[in-house]
């Protein structure tokens, strides 16, 4: 499998099991160690995401995000540009992963954590965008995620060293 340089600008695409692209992001490279891809995600990037996504994040209007899940179900949707201008991410991607959602937020000195857009990851789960499979590995990856908070693991290895909140992948 080919190898990302520190440093490196990647795209990283999310496919649908239609086989279309989801969304893509502009990354950053943090490391590439086989296991994961670990890149940053700083507000400004570049990134393209389902038009009606982006409408509903441009207004604000989280029942219109809804609405884009009902149209990912679909599977017909076209992509529009966007940028990211949230918080500093730092992404932990296993290969083979496709954001289904649900986000872990963690602050940087690992005090404090919460899980974000569980609203949408259940509305996904009842369109069958999320199949019970899935959602088994989610369940598992959520254990995984809090066990190596608690235990400084694994992304969170170096915590409280970058100054950046960390979202794992999401299952």
């Amino acid at each position: 499998m080919r190898r990302f340089e520190t440093g490196q600008t990647v795209v990283r695409r999310d496919v649908h099991r239609h086989g279309r692209v989801w969304s893509e992001h502009a990354l950053r490279v943090v490391a590439d160690t086989g296991e994961a891809l670990v890149a940053a995600c700083p507000p400004g990037a570049e990134t393209r995401w389902p038009a009606l996504y982006v409408k509903a994040r441009d207004d604000g209007d989280r029942a219109m995000r809804t609405e884009a899940f009902d149209v990912m179900a679909s599977g017909v949707w076209e992509l529009a540009a966007a940028v990211w201008q949230e918080t500093e991410l730092l992404l932990w991607k296993p290969p083979d992963t496709f954001d289904l959602t649900v986000d872990l937020v963690v602050d940087p000195d690992l005090t404090r954590w919460q899980w974000k857009d569980e609203d949408e990851y259940a509305h996904v789960r009842r369109l069958g965008i999320v199949t019970d499979a899935e959602h088994r590995a989610v369940a598992a990856a959520r254990d995984q995620a809090l066990a190596m908070i608690e235990e400084r693991c694994g992304p969170f290895a170096d915590a409280g060293t970058a100054g950046q909140r960390v979202a794992p992948t999401d299952g």
